[in-house]
């Protein structure tokens, strides 16, 4: 049944509603079913009453607000000029001219009363009109300012109205919908859950299936509050929606501010962004620091605005005698927020039952598909009101510590000399420098003890790494990036130069690398904060704590740690001893281990202050910011190895103020840009072959070689009907609408979540363990709403569907499944995909998978979006794309718009992976089409016009695809080609001169290069030149990078492969590079646009 069913027709509609007297509080469901009747009248009778509402209003009681931000003196001649033209509709015109009413549309100035709702929370009026926003300006409110509750204008055709749920009496707009009931001119308001789902209403006779939101598609349906008509929309103020955004931002501050507001200088300073290059330390510490302070205010407000009242708490004792509390939170799905375990939290009670108390914990347990509750271990109990449930306010306490941390960084690395090598300084701030080798031994066998062998891309990673100050390694899905870690870790520390330094942003990343470097032998010891101390991991034998506790050498330290785990207090004099007999402890066990693993932040440990680390090794380098990986690097690194992946997701960053300017870029993107070429792993051991081959081809220019068969990846037993028996994947077409979720700032779809819960119980029927499936959804509103629906509807046992793991994306990464299913949740008419259009999201969801993936999602919304509408063609093309029931699938017969050609020899979809680069690329090529330093319209072909066509011969592995034969490329990655030449594309290279500017300072003496631009290895992939001379030239094939003259043809270490067949003519062939692509084509990543270009579009768009 369409909505517009019940739209206002000539029947008149009434709503079903309590008695005024019952709304405070009172039972909600009166015995004597009362209703005041709120007809709505047809729509000739409202225009007809509107005009002489608004006629009522101009010269009305109502004390006139100036809202609408017109000058009196423009509206006096516009007033006078109105009069001299003779419109019929004179008054009206002349009205908007003048001081609008109360009720007026905050935003545009609409003042329709039947148009208009109120913000019980912010005392603001809007109206339900889009003007040029995607979503009408009330609920734009509502979800920017997080409110819930509003009422309708009294004179408006339902009169004045709080919209509540007629069962439970819930306010929360994002929640309440309608069911038409008995009589066809009644309509129910009842919440989502739980009261549209239960059974009881069957009794009524409401059909629960009919339920629909009040809001779709970000507006309030029309019937309950009318869309102004485009004329009056287009009369009304026009507000963009940057200007609503920032207009909030405002109003928390001073809720009475107006859009002039938004004028005045110093309203909206945006911070410096963040560089490809520095000059110094210092002012790369003037650029991070403000950044780091602004993430670090956001932080603190956010965590200070969660406090929540009237908590009941359910209280318990832990196993260590320590008082838990148990409670739940009303709004933590916002998003916003993230409870971690370790956090911590203050407990008040604010009854009269007990004396008033507070006492600080830290969070044991978070919400999972086990229940919403969330458990805090109080640090002591001393007069804790236990007894009592009720009463109870929740405060987050913040924490800067790890702010604190990346600015000592930052001051460090400008201060201290010794902080890092000079080597590393120069490289990290963006100099030219000459490349160093280390000399070192290497060893004879490169697998470690304990480890799985390595393969020829993972040997070759370590051998390079050993031997370079500065390396990077990027790890795409199931390449076995850890075990690439862990074995150079092992061969670091074998070198005998003190312990080596192992950090990753998360815990869960540091616990599952020490595991594996525990694997060979090595001294390991795990830092954990001390909040973290108390939660078990699969490495809490490692962790100092717990190796002090257990030291046999020193009995005393034994003997008090006993007494006051069993008294919980030592004398003040014990205390003291116990204190310095700890430290001693941990000062022995840190000098003698072989290895010390913390997250980035925790290696600002005063434990650590003392020590230096020659070896630093960063794990997950790509999801930290770069204040956050410099906070280990300081601690005096000589040789850095950064791993990571930046085709995977980035760092996480709050504050959207900060993210803009740059924070959200880490280091290793910031060095791939400024031309340190990864090391790339290419053997994945993780997905079936078919699942591997999208994400190779869009992700990785197609590198990734599969380790399993697809004999590997058949699970024996298990009984499910793939469309396609050979490809284990489809993509489920489902034709529900998004819905907003109940926190306002999220997303969910019902008719996407009863498919997931189908496929999730044929899976689990088809012998399928329900840890062994993961449900990946992008919006925590699915992902609530899915957890309760499975438990509720599913045919299976709960308890099976409790085991599902279902998560986001984020949650997900680093992690893989026998099963994901994807719920894409998105599907509308005006909102575009949000963040499903990050391409790194899409990445990570599609590579979980061992054994199966399953899509589920509207394809008609997400094939608007050039990398989904590949996606879908794919699925298409392969015949996976499906509908109907499940035990019948059929071929969708959708069509889609052809994809963009996304394959190009150079690099078949490297577009994809444009993150948030471009300033950097700016930086690189002044007059590109990044350039923005005078962006008038420029054609967009003036990639070909700034350059010489024959100077520059392509240099990607498009050259071999005629010859079939297997090389890995993208093995060795030439350095980039010093910005001084990018100019320059003819003729051979002057010497690098030192930079000008500052003398060096001591022990970071500019190195001054010789006159020989080719540091680097061969640069084809048919030149997998060998690594010996730091000053081999810069070879490729007959032919050389443009400003290098022809050279000698390349050396080859792939035994097997001469090359008398590459004659020069299957160079020439190819498409020519512009000058951009000399400074992009080094990595991978950045060289799409060009290719893009050729395939007719226009115009440079960025996802």
């Amino acid at each position: 049944m369409s909505v517009e069913a019940y739209g206002p027709s000539s029947q008149t509609l009434t709503f079903l509603d309590t008695e005024e007297t019952e709304l405070l509080g009172a039972d909600t469901q009166g015995s004597e079913y009362d209703f005041t009747d709120f007809t709505l009248p047809s729509q000739t009778q409202t225009q007809g009453q509107t005009q002489s509402q608004l006629d009522s209003q101009v010269n009305g009681p109502d004390e006139a607000l100036h809202n609408g931000g017109i000058e009196h003196s423009v509206a006096k001649a516009a007033s006078q000029l109105l009069a001299e033209l003779n419109f019929e509709e004179d008054e009206e015109d002349a009205y908007y001219t003048k001081d609008l009413p109360l009720h007026a549309c905050s935003y545009c100035g609409i003042h329709d009363p039947a148009c208009v709702v109120y913000c019980n929370t912010s005392k603001k009026w809007f109206c339900n009109g889009r003007g040029n926003t995607s979503g009408s300006h009330i609920v734009n409110h509502l979800v920017r300012a997080k409110c819930k509750e509003v009422t309708l204008h009294k004179d408006g055709p339902l009169g004045e109205t709080v919209l509540e749920c007629y069962n439970c009496g819930c306010r929360n707009v994002f929640l309440l919908g309608f069911i038409p009931a008995k009589a066809d001119s009644v309509v129910v308001l009842l919440c989502r859950q739980p009261c549209a789902s239960q059974s009881s209403l069957k009794d009524i006779n409401w059909d629960s299936s009919q339920w629909q939101p009040l809001i779709q598609d970000r507006c309030f349906l029309s019937w309950l509050v009318k869309i102004p008509s485009e004329q009056e929309q287009l009369r009304a103020r026009q507000i963009t929606a940057q200007q609503i955004n920032k207009l909030e931002e405002l109003w928390k501050d001073n809720p009475t501010a107006t859009l002039e507001d938004l004028e005045k200088p110093g309203v909206d300073e945006e911070p410096q962004h963040v560089l490809l290059r520095y000059e110094d330390a210092y002012q790369y510490q003037n650029i991070f620091g403000p950044l780091v302070k602004l993430e670090a205010d956001y932080d603190k407000k956010l965590k200070e605005s969660q406090t929540q009242d009237n908590i009941t708490v359910r209280w318990d004792l832990g196993l260590n005698k320590k008082r838990i509390a148990y409670f739940t939170l009303p709004k933590t799905d916002s998003g916003d927020m993230r409870l971690m375990q370790g956090d911590e939290i203050c407990l008040r009670y604010k009854g009269d039952l007990a004396p008033l108390w507070k006492g600080i914990g830290h969070v044991i347990k978070v919400p999972d598909n086990y229940g919403d509750e969330i458990a805090i271990e109080l640090r002591s109990s001393v007069g804790a009101p236990v007894e009592i449930p009720h009463n109870f306010q929740v405060d987050f306490v913040w924490k800067s510590t790890s702010f604190d941390r990346m600015q000592s960084a930052l001051k460090t690395f400008a201060v201290d000399e010794t902080s890092v090598s000079g080597y590393i300084y120069h490289k990290l701030l963006g100099h030219e420098v000459e490349d160093v080798t280390i000399k070192c031994q290497l060893p004879k066998r490169f697998t470690a003890q304990g480890l799985p062998d390595l393969n020829h891309s993972q040997v070759y990673a370590v051998k390079t790494v050993l031997q370079r100050p500065l390396s990077l390694i990027q790890g795409p899905p199931g390449t076995g990036k850890t075990v690439t870690s862990a074995t150079i870790v092992y061969h670091l520390s074998r070198q005998g130069n003190g312990p080596v330094l192992v950090c990753a942003p998360s815990n869960i990343a540091v616990d599952q690398l020490t595991e594996k470097i525990d694997k060979t032998g090595l001294k390991v010891v795990r830092l954990c904060a001390k909040s973290r101390e108390a939660i078990e991991s699969p490495v809490s034998f490692l962790a100092l704590h717990n190796q002090i506790s257990n030291m046999d050498s020193m009995p005393e330290l034994q003997k008090l740690q006993q007494l006051k785990d069993e008294t919980g207090e030592l004398s003040s004099a014990d205390e003291k001893r116990y204190r310095a007999l700890k430290r001693t402890a941990e000062r022995e066990l840190l000098m003698n281990a072989d290895v010390i693993c913390c997250t980035c932040v925790g290696a600002g440990d005063p434990r650590l202050a003392k020590m230096q680390f020659r070896s630093i090794l960063i794990d997950e380098s790509t999801q930290a910011t770069e204040p956050e990986c410099m906070v280990p690097v300081v601690l005096g690194a000589k040789q850095l190895i950064l791993v990571g992946d930046h085709c995977q997701l980035g760092p996480v960053v709050m504050c959207k103020k900060a993210a803009k300017a740059g924070l959200s870029q880490s280091l290793f993107e910031r060095l791939v840009v400024l031309g340190i070429r990864p090391i790339r792993l290419q053997v994945q051991y993780r997905m079936h072959p078919a699942l591997s081959a999208f994400p190779s081809n869009i992700f990785y220019e197609g590198s990734l070689q599969n380790g399993v068969t697809a004999a590997d990846r058949i699970k024996k037993g298990f009984d499910f009907q793939w469309p396609q028996p050979d490809k284990p994947m489809f993509f489920y077409v489902t034709q529900g609408q998004e819905e907003i979720a109940s926190s306002g700032t999220s997303y969910l779809n019902r008719t996407e979540a009863a498919n997931v819960e189908k496929i999730t119980t044929r899976l689990l029927k088809a012998g399928a363990k329900p840890d062994q499936i993961g449900i990946i959804t992008p919006y925590e509103g699915q992902r609530s709403y899915l957890v309760q629906y499975m438990q509720f509807s599913g045919s299976l046992h709960t308890k099976l569907y409790q085991q599902v793991e279902i998560a986001s994306v984020d949650a997900f990464q680093g992690r893989e499944k026998d099963f994901i299913i994807l719920s894409c949740v998105r599907a509308n008419e005006h909102q575009g995909i949000g963040f499903l259009n990050d391409p790194r999201r899409l990445n990570v969801a599609l590579t979980r998978a061992k054994y199966g993936v399953i899509i589920v999602g509207n394809p008609k919304a997400l094939s608007k979006q050039p990398l989904w509408n590949n996606l879908l063609n794919n699925y298409k093309e392969q015949k996976v794309l499906v509908e109907g029931p499940l035990n019948n699938l059929r071929e969708s017969l959708m069509q889609f718009s052809k994809p963009r050609k996304l394959v190009n020899t150079i690099n078949p979809g490297g577009r994809f992976m444009s993150t948030a680069m471009y300033d950097a690329r700016e930086a690189l090529i002044p007059g590109s089409a990044y350039d923005r330093s005078n962006a008038a319209g420029r054609p967009s072909n003036m990639y070909f016009q700034t350059h010489d066509q024959i100077g520059m011969i392509g240099a990607g592995p498009g050259h071999m695809a005629a010859m079939n034969i297997p090389i890995p490329f993208n093995l060795v990655m030439p350095p980039m080609p010093p910005p001084s030449y990018l100019g320059q594309t003819n003729g051979p290279a002057a010497g690098r001169g030192a930079i000008k500017g500052k003398p060096g300072r001591g022990g970071r003496q500019r190195l001054r290069g010789s006159g020989n631009p080719g540091t680097g290895q061969g640069n084809g992939p048919n030149s997998q030149a060998s690594q010996d001379g730091p000053s081999q030239s810069f070879s490729q094939g007959p032919l050389t990078q443009g400003y290098i003259s022809m050279s000698q043809p390349s050396q080859m270490s792939q035994p097997g492969l001469s090359q008398p067949e590459l004659s020069q003519d299957s160079y020439l062939g190819d498409e020519f590079k512009s000058q951009i692509d000399i400074a992009l084509s080094q990595d991978s990543t950045y060289q799409g646009e060009r290719a893009y270009q050729h395939g007719g579009v226009t115009g440079l768009s960025q996802y």
